[in-house]
């Protein structure tokens, strides 16, 4: 029963700040850094960034948004001010389409 709930709720628009604050935590987490060593609008292989943990911050990003990221955003948007970006638009439009239904 819970499932059918979760399913039919408004999803939640996340903005382009929201999503980098997520990210600067969760990539500072995962590298042992503190937040204020990560810089947006660095690329994130400038981090050691590898393909493993691109996916895993991919993962992560995904089961908390609540929509599908693709692996290959991170290399088409490869900071995470660029990232962050795309993903609020991506977020909005998600928004959007459920308001409709």
């Amino acid at each position: 029963m819970n499932q059918s709930i979760s399913n039919t709720t408004v999803r939640q628009s996340y903005t382009a700040e929201d999503i980098q604050a997520w990210m600067v935590s969760h990539l500072a987490e995962q590298l042992g850094v503190e937040p204020d060593d990560i810089d947006i609008r660095e690329p994130f292989d400038s981090y050691g960034l590898d393909s493993m943990q691109a996916m895993l911050l991919a993962s992560k990003a995904e089961r908390f948004f609540g929509f599908k990221l693709s692996p290959i955003l991170l290399w088409n948007y490869p900071t995470i001010e660029l990232l962050a970006q795309r993903l609020a638009k991506e977020s909005e439009d998600l928004e959007s389409e459920s308001l409709e239904l």
